[in-house]
């Protein structure tokens, strides 16, 4: 064979630009980088859809990594923004020395104090086109608004978070989400420095499914999402907003699993009720919403749990002191409540505490007793022996409701 024969065979047998961007799609963003050996696998590496998995920048050293793949690995699929330094001594946790560039309507005192820290381009991000998930720690190293974090059509994850204690002058509202249409999950746990009003999640109703957010600074009312149909978790918790959950109807949340609201919310996490007299409705209320939406699980979990922590408010003309020395034994107003499930049966009763030591007032049954021909009745029995064995209903016994006042004092001093 002649050499320019055998040229022309070794050219048929390399490999396409496409053929190698195929074959780095199995492999992860360290190995794609150390195998650019030529132009060819260079451009293949600029068209690989790159694996998931996790690339942090933490440092100068990754942040500097971070910059060349912008334009040999732009089809990176998830980045995490952390402090740099975080593994550091303790004053260099929060990414003393280091910062972004400040975004738009940066705080001037965070500015003027990390005015001679070395500075970095957090805009080289929106090189990263395909960017699937965004994790951002959001410490003092960010300062202001960078719509540039909120402009992925692909981006399907998006967490912020504080680093720690320290608190952050990242600055940004939920309106900025319409920037990333195929967001599936939002975690957000952050000071005041997010704003917004549910209603903004609204562009992303045929997407979210997740939604956690613990900032004191986002208002609206939860109803405004419960047509959304992929929706699962609903974590508003630490935010201020309101409703009532008692307007969740049948066709509303028809995907939801798990439900945290706020204190704001007529029914919320620490919900103060006003009336003692307003309580047995809600319960038949809360009642029928578990059985009318089965996919309430993990909701339902939660609240046999005893987590939801309810109780009478302070501000309630029902209200009154405890009247004792908390070391002498006498007992607390049963002015709290608790859920109780005995098998099948579900029921709630107001107690002292939500935990330990609880003397209780009756049970509030919303299930009827089980048949006894039932193979749910010996379930039901054993279990309500051990509630009543957990439980001390001896004090307030014959009680449905809270004693008033005046047959609280009487008990104490019967005990006395």
């Amino acid at each position: 064979m002649h050499l320019a024969d055998e040229t022309d065979a070794a050219e048929e047998e390399e490999l396409s630009t496409d053929d190698v961007a195929i074959i780095f799609g199995f492999l992860s963003y360290q190995d794609i980088m150390r195998a650019r050996v030529c132009t060819t696998w260079r451009d293949a590496a600029k068209k690989t859809i790159v694996p998931p998995s996790e690339f942090v920048v933490e440092s100068e050293k990754s942040y500097n990594a971070m910059r060349v793949m912008a334009t040999s690995l732009p089809n990176l699929q998830q980045i995490s923004i952390s402090p740099f330094n975080k593994g550091g001594k303790r004053r260099r946790i929060s990414g003393h020395g280091h910062k972004f560039i400040d975004g738009e309507d940066a705080d001037g005192w965070t500015a003027a104090k990390t005015a001679t820290w070395t500075t970095f381009d957090i805009n080289i991000i929106s090189n990263f086109r395909k960017l699937r998930s965004l994790k951002i720690e959001a410490a003092v190293s960010l300062n202001g608004r960078y719509p540039v974090l909120f402009n992925f059509a692909f981006l399907q994850t998006l967490t912020i978070s504080r680093y720690s204690y320290f608190s952050s002058s990242m600055k940004w509202d939920l309106n900025m989400l319409v920037g990333c249409p195929s967001l599936k999950v939002l975690q957000c746990d952050v000071d005041g420095n997010l704003t917004g009003n549910l209603k903004s999640l609204r562009v992303l109703k045929d997407t979210l499914e997740e939604v956690l957010v613990r900032c004191g600074s986002i208002r609206g009312n939860f109803i405004d999402l419960a047509d959304f149909p992929r929706l699962k978790v609903l974590h508003l918790d630490g935010t201020n907003v309101t409703g009532d959950i008692r307007d969740i109807h049948g066709h509303d949340f028809p995907t939801l699993e798990s439900l945290k609201l706020p204190m704001f919310v007529h029914g919320g996490v620490k919900y103060k009720f006003q009336l003692i007299s307003d309580v047995p409705s809600f319960m038949h209320a809360i009642h029928l919403l578990l059985q009318r939406t089965p996919m309430l699980t993990l909701f339902r979990k939660y609240i046999l749990s005893n987590h939801i922590n309810w109780s009478l408010s302070a501000d309630s003309p029902d209200w009154y002191e405890y009247d004792g020395d908390e070391w002498d034994g006498s007992p607390n107003p049963p002015l709290r409540l608790r859920f109780i499930q005995a098998g099948s049966r579900l029921g709630w009763s107001w107690c002292t505490r939500f935990y330990a030591n609880v003397e209780s007032c009756e049970i509030n049954w919303l299930d009827p007793e089980p048949s006894r021909d039932s193979d749910e009745y010996e379930i039901y029995i054993e279990e309500l022996q051990r509630i009543e064995r957990d439980i001390d209903f001896v004090l307030y016994r014959g009680y449905h409701q809270p004693p008033s006042e005046e047959e609280y004092r009487r008990i104490l001093e019967q005990i006395d």
